[in-house]
């Protein structure tokens, strides 16, 4: 578990840099009890347990419900704001190049007047890239807390585009083998990938509207802050925009490879129809021929077995060359 604390004063434009804090859950306490006029602080918890989090509600004034979700982390994208502190859960999500898997965690930001807490489940932190960013551009952490949203946002927001990209990779690939001349039973991989896109989908559906709320006028937030979050509902429409055409894909892919499996099934088909044609006129001549009766005149003939024979072959290569004209062979 690590602790983070971010903060910016505005008089003297003196910046803390993000670092990790050696004094552990006392020492942010006791930096959140000296954060001074036109401060803030960003606090950042990896997979904390419950007391951590019950520890930092009071100082920061987080509800209850609040911290239930930042612990439990089985949360959809939302948004809730109780009093004047905004809980905003998100959902992280990268990309496994060994396993070719979509894999997401979870992310919840709360921002206040004068802090910002995030808490993070799962192997992807944004919250390091999102304090880079704010790091090359200064001029933004003077926004205050909801700079830190947006940086938060924004990097999220990045990485599903980034997955976006490889999964259409993946499906690209599979497109050409399904429509491949070889014969590959491909259901199983094609409804991996469906899973690993709907798992895509549930992170980034429902986080539209929350961003799109974001990027209309907002009591307390800076007017310049408007275009930033409307940028990142751009990013994320056409990301959402892209899963949406990559579940179609996978639909169109699954229903093609589908139907190329039933002309296989009807090939052996007709295949197996035009050979048990050919062997049915031998079978027929030699049936007639060994019951044996008594008065069969071809048995005591003296051409009678060869005139047999001929009859079964030619027979059968009558009908080998006539299923090979019509496509049966």
């Amino acid at each position: 578990m690590r602790y983070v604390i971010y903060g910016e004063s505005s008089g003297e434009q003196e910046r803390v840099d993000c670092r990790q804090v050696d004094g552990g859950r006392a020492a942010v306490l006791d930096r959140l009890k000296r954060v001074g006029e036109g401060e803030f602080c960003w606090v950042h918890l990896d997979d904390p347990d419950p007391g951590d989090l019950h520890e930092l509600a009071g100082p920061l004034g987080l509800h209850p419900l609040a911290v239930e979700d930042a612990g439990e982390a089985h949360q959809r994208p939302k948004r809730e704001r109780y009093g004047d502190v905004l809980a905003v859960a998100l959902k992280t999500l990268w990309y496994v190049e060994d396993s070719r898997e979509v894999e997401t965690g979870e992310m919840m930001v709360f921002t206040g007047p004068r802090f910002v807490l995030t808490v993070r489940h799962g192997q992807a932190d944004p919250a390091s890239e999102a304090a880079r960013r704010l790091g090359e551009d200064p001029t933004m952490v003077r926004s205050g807390p909801v700079a830190v949203l947006h940086a938060v946002l924004d990097t999220v927001v990045d990485s599903y585009t980034k997955a976006a990209v490889q999964v259409r990779t993946d499906l690209t690939a599979l497109e050409r083998r399904v429509f491949s001349p070889e014969r590959e039973d491909l259901t199983e991989q094609i409804y991996s990938l469906k899973r690993e896109v709907l798992e895509f989908r549930d992170a980034v559906q429902p986080l539209g509207p929350v961003v799109q709320d974001f990027a209309g006028p907002h009591s307390g937030w800076p007017e310049e802050m408007l275009p930033y979050f409307r940028d990142v509902a751009d990013h994320l429409h056409r990301t959402d925009t892209e899963v949406r055409s990559l579940d179609e894909l996978l639909n169109s892919a699954l229903d093609a490879h589908l139907a190329r499996v039933g002309t296989w099934q009807n090939d052996d088909m007709r295949r197996i129809s035009a050979w048990a044609a050919i062997l049915a006129t031998p079978t027929l001549v030699a049936g007639i021929y060994g019951m044996n009766f008594a008065h069969m005149p071809e048995l005591s003939w003296t051409y009678g077995y060869p005139l047999a024979i001929a009859v079964m072959a030619g027979a059968a290569t009558l009908l080998h060359r006539t299923f090979r004209r019509n496509g049966w062979l």
